[in-house]
C-alpha cells in the first residue's frame, strides 16, 4: 500500500484496483475485503468499494472454486470495464492480484490471462520465506513469455527474518531480472492494517518527469 502513498507522493493522481478478491468479512457495508478496503484507503482519488473491487467472495479459496459455489461467474469484460474507469480518473493505478500469477478466475480464465489481455506491466511480489527463489525464478519466466514487462518486485517478509535472511534477498536480487522495490518487513506485533501500511523503502523508477 506504500507503492500507492509513494506514488502520490510523487505527483500522480493514484487509485488501487482489486478485480477480484477471495477471503472477506460481512460487515455492515457488506461483504469488504481487507487488501481492497487498504487500496481504498490509500487511493488519493475517493472510489466507492464496489469500484476498487468488482468481485468479491467470502471463503478464503481460489477465485474460480469461490465463484462456482457462489454461482456468480467471473467476467473478464467486467474486469477490464472497472479498469477503464479507474483509468479514466487516475494518471496511476495500482491493479493487485488475488493469489499468484495464474490463480484461475474460472475453468478457461487465469489472473494472467487477463493482465496480459491488458497489457499491463508486472511488479512481483516475493514472499521471503523458503522455496520463495524458485517460485519468484518461475513467476519472472512466466510473465517474461507472456511478453510483459517486469517492472520490478517487493521482497515481503512473511515470517521473522531467519538466519539466512540477507542471502535470499541476495539471491532475489541476482536471479529477479527487475529492481527490488522496497522490503515489507515482518511486523508481527502491530495489527494487519498497521503492516499493510507499513514504510518501506521505494526505488524511483516510477519518478514522474519534472520541468
Amino acid at each position: 500500500m506504500r507503492l500507492i502513498a509513494a506514488a502520490t507522493q510523487l505527483g500522480y493522481q493514484t487509485v488501487g484496483y482489486k478485480p477480484v478478491a477471495s477471503g472477506s468479512e460481512m460487515t455492515t457495508d457488506g461483504l469488504r475485503n481487507s487488501d481492497a478496503l487498504a487500496l481504498q484507503r490509500n487511493s488519493s482519488l475517493p472510489q466507492p468499494y464496489s469500484a476498487i473491487n468488482p468481485y468479491t467472495f467470502a471463503e478464503p479459496t481460489s477465485p474460480h472454486i469461490a465463484s462456482a459455489d457462489e454461482g456468480r461467474a467471473i467476467d473478464a469484460a467486467v474486469l477490464s470495464r472497472g479498469l477503464r474507469t479507474l483509468e479514466a480518473q487516475a494518471d496511476w493505478v495500482l491493479t493487485e492480484g488475488a493469489g499468484g500469477w495464474f490463480t484461475p478466475l474460472s475453468a478457461t480464465l487465469t489472473f494472467a490471462d487477463w493482465v496480459q489481455t491488458e497489457q499491463l506491466p508486472v511488479i512481483l511480489v516475493v514472499g521471503v520465506k523458503l522455496g520463495c527463489i524458485n517460485h519468484a525464478m518461475l513467476t519472472a519466466l512466466a510473465v517474461e513469455q507472456a511478453g510483459l514487462p517486469l517492472v520490478g518486485w517487493i521482497a515481503n517478509d512473511m515470517q521473522p527474518p531467519g538466519a539466512r535472511h540477507g542471502e535470499y534477498l541476495a539471491t532475489l536480487r541476482r536471479v529477479i531480472p527487475a529492481p527490488l522495490l522496497g522490503e515489507i518487513p515482518w511486523l508481527a506485533f502491530l495489527h494487519r492494517r498497521r503492516r499493510q501500511d507499513s514504510i518501506w523503502t521505494l526505488a524511483p523508477w516510477n519518478a514522474p518527469d519534472r520541468a
